[in-house]
């Protein structure tokens, strides 16, 4: 085939149609710096639409002195394609997204650049994801182990010692009081452990997920996170997630309780922010399917962001950087979100971090009542 042919086959193709199609979001502004085409990926990451866009300045989407227009600035003034990586960039809308960026003059238009950003998460999710399976596997036989080998020892511990202080003297009860309430203590640890043991397949439904986070921000007001801002921000047309209401609750309640214990005292924020796009694909743990994970879930705080040194183990259990912290938390939620077929991730630094839960949509449009309903019948 020449090449007159094969340019023959895009013959009538809507340029605007193709740049619709590409995952990657991409923008073309004019000479003037205002918007004149926004393809449907970068509606759903700046989370606006074109109508509210076109014909605005860039600035509604950026800072002004953000990387992106000053590699704008520069592409145009030197005539030529730019490209940088490791880019971190403030969305107005969407928040701090760490990016790849290639900026280009726009053919014969004068003045035009085209923009076009790549989420660097990808990659990061992946191997972050099979980390995070990784540890809870590790959990799940540690947990069995514990719940075999060590609780039922203790029992007879704890039977010995009571009585034994039946016939002891004073100063013998208390140590074996001691005895009984460190014996008390282990089995709690055991307990908490076992949240992680395998118990069969999961019973997933249809799960509203703003019901979800509903009840997770009532919960928090009340208690932990009382005198704290929990702002809520929704896509009200998200689809049902395919899941497991309370283990979703769970894990949202300690993602919620980790942001309340490091955001400032008296000007402490939560967001709770639900959104959809364009997801990675997985296998579904325990079969070949491969699912697409469009309904992203993200709990941001004004905290002082994770350490360096802690960022590559932070879904490790017993690994925290509170104190008084167990390290089980974030592991249990790592967990929860893999059983799901799930991804989670984080970004964060000084003044900003950010839990994202990439989560699988729910096939039909029923509830989890729905369902119950039909199982009790």
């Amino acid at each position: 085939m020449n090449d007159g042919s094969k340019i023959s086959l895009l013959d009538g193709c809507d340029p605007g149609a193709v740049l619709n199609a590409l995952p990657a979001p991409v923008i073309v502004v004019d000479e003037g710096d205002r918007i004149a085409f926004v393809n449907l990926a970068a509606e759903q990451f700046f989370d606006s639409g074109a109508s509210t866009l076109l014909g605005r300045a860039l600035t509604v989407l950026l800072p002004d002195d953000s990387t992106v227009t000053a590699l704008v600035r520069q592409a145009r003034g030197e005539s030529r394609s730019i490209s940088e990586s490791a880019v971190t960039i403030d969305a107005l809308r969407a928040g701090l997204r760490h990016v790849s960026v290639e900026v280009a003059p726009l053919g014969e238009s004068a003045g035009s650049i085209v923009i076009s950003l790549h989420e660097r998460a990808i990659a990061r999710k992946l191997d972050r994801q099979f980390g995070h399976r990784k540890a809870a596997r590790s959990l799940s036989a540690m947990a069995a182990l514990l719940a075999h080998e060590v609780k039922n020892p203790l029992s007879g511990i704890r039977g010995a010692a009571q009585l034994l202080e039946q016939t002891a003297g004073e100063e013998d009860r208390a140590m074996t009081r001691l005895i009984c309430e460190e014996t008390d203590r282990i089995v709690a640890l055991v307990d908490r452990m076992n949240l992680f043991a395998d118990e069969g397949p999961m019973v997933r439904g249809a799960v509203n997920i703003h019901e979800v986070l509903d009840r997770v921000a009532a919960v928090a007001a009340a208690g932990f996170a009382q005198g704290l801002a929990i702002v809520k921000n929704y896509d009200p047309s998200l689809p049902p997630v395919d899941g497991h209401r309370d283990l979703l609750v769970q894990a949202l309640l300690n993602l919620v309780k980790n942001a309340a214990e490091v955001v400032p005292p008296g000007h402490g924020r939560i967001e709770l922010r639900t959104r959809y796009r364009q997801g990675v694909r997985l296998a579904v743990p325990g079969g070949g399917a491969r699912v697409d994970l469009p309904l992203e879930v993200s709990v941001l705080d004004n905290g002082p962001g994770v350490s360096a040194d802690m960022a590559a183990r932070l879904f490790e259990p017993f690994v925290s950087s509170k104190s008084n912290g167990r390290g089980l938390g974030l592991s249990l939620v790592a967990k929860v979100v893999g059983d799901h077929g799930g991804v989670v991730e984080f970004d964060s630094e000084p003044g900003s971090t950010v839990f994202r839960l990439m989560l699988p949509a729910a096939q039909s449009e029923a509830t989890d009542e729905d369902l119950g309903e039909e199982r009790e019948s």
